[in-house]
């Protein structure tokens, strides 16, 4: 069973964070370090939703099991 990721886009808390980091990157006067920082930012993002999806995932697995 898979577990999709609507929960991250839809949640309030998780979309105020992100507008706030990006609020404060558009601060950064060097493009290439703003970038970098964005992709940063982003591969980690995926690396969380991933590990709570798999986390997940494992639970709902045990639980049917």
């Amino acid at each position: 069973m898979e577990v999709k990721l609507e929960w991250k886009e839809k949640n309030k808390k998780c979309l105020n964070a992100m507008q706030a980091f990006l609020d404060k990157v558009d601060n950064v006067q060097d493009e290439k370090l703003r970038l970098e920082i964005i992709g940063k930012m982003l591969k980690y993002d995926e690396a969380l939703s991933e590990a709570a999806t798999n986390e997940i995932n494992k639970n709902k697995n045990n639980e049917n099991a």
